[in-house]
């Protein structure tokens, strides 16, 4: 009977936790002009690809909806559902692998895959993975080109030895002009940074991310695939996603901006149209994860 009630409990306490959170964003689908339920994008997967979720990286409402979308997809289709991530590098892939196969501590997962700070935000998602036997792909490129780029340009990269480029996309990378660029100097204060190596640094992300999940895509066909970065670099369908689809253009790719706004409680939906094919809007009153 104490095991009755105690399942009664948590279930009640599991359905009521779920429709508070609910209460703390909203989604709204660009094409049909309407606010959606998550079972609405996970219904249009059907006929995709990959979608992408740009994430604030200090969003808990985010962070949340990131694995209720992970879970949903992998009941939706079973065994066929991954996992790429802008947190985790192309060069600790076999740490990745080790963890989810249970051969490795968290603590030597966490410090040898260089974890994030804020791993908690994606701990969930790791964990679901592991319990299910999915497939979590290291998509950025390591701190090490990074570095090498932002110092010297991507032409840095051409310099490495062979077996390196194991862990980057083809070379050479092309820098992205116009709109893309045009974001970019906004972010650092309208000055024109275009010509600069951190941009460089910049599409250098973007190129690996999209590589990653191309590779990835091409060895599983069938496979729908969520990505998960800052939205910067998918929003307006740009960045990471432009760079996907010049890899491969019959690729069918959705993506969702979410992120806080003040104007939670009654968003001027037009405002946001070209971010990407859904926007969710989250509760700007709430904690940030950090």
């Amino acid at each position: 009977m104490k095991y009755f009630l105690l399942f009664i409990f948590l279930t009640f306490s599991s359905t009521l936790f779920a429709q508070t959170i609910n209460n703390h964003f909203k989604i709204y689908d660009v094409k049909k002009k309407k606010e959606i339920s998550i079972d609405n994008i996970i219904s249009d997967m059907k006929n995709a690809d990959v979608l992408f979720f740009g994430e604030e990286h200090n969003d808990s409402i985010g962070h949340y909806l990131e694995i209720e979308i992970f879970k949903q997809l992998a009941e939706k289709f079973p065994q066929k559902t991954a996992l790429t991530l802008e947190m985790f590098h192309t060069d600790i892939q076999l740490i990745i692998n080790e963890y989810l196969d249970g051969l490795i501590s968290e603590k030597n997962f966490i410090k040898d895959a260089r974890a994030w700070e804020n791993y908690q935000d994606y701990k969930p998602m790791i964990e679901y993975a592991k319990a299910h036997k999915l497939s979590v792909i290291g998509g950025n490129a390591a701190p090490r080109y990074s570095n090498a780029v932002t110092k010297s340009g991507l032409n840095a990269l051409e310099k490495f030895p062979k077996p390196s480029l194991e862990f980057l996309p083809p070379l050479p990378i092309d820098t992205a002009v116009g709109r893309y660029q045009e974001k970019f100097n906004e972010t650092l204060g309208g000055h024109n940074m275009g010509s600069m190596k951190i941009y460089q640094t910049q599409n250098l992300w973007d190129a690996t991310m999209a590589w990653s999940i191309y590779k990835f895509n091409k060895a599983h066909n069938g496979i729908k695939i969520l990505q998960v970065n800052g939205r910067f670099h998918s929003d307006e369908k740009l960045g990471t996603l432009a760079k996907l689809q010049h890899y491969n253009e019959k690729l069918k790719i959705l993506n969702i901006s979410a992120f806080s706004d003040e104007s939670f409680n009654n968003p001027d939906w037009q405002k946001y149209n070209n971010l990407g094919d859904y926007i969710i809007i989250t509760d700007p009153a709430l904690k940030r994860s950090y």
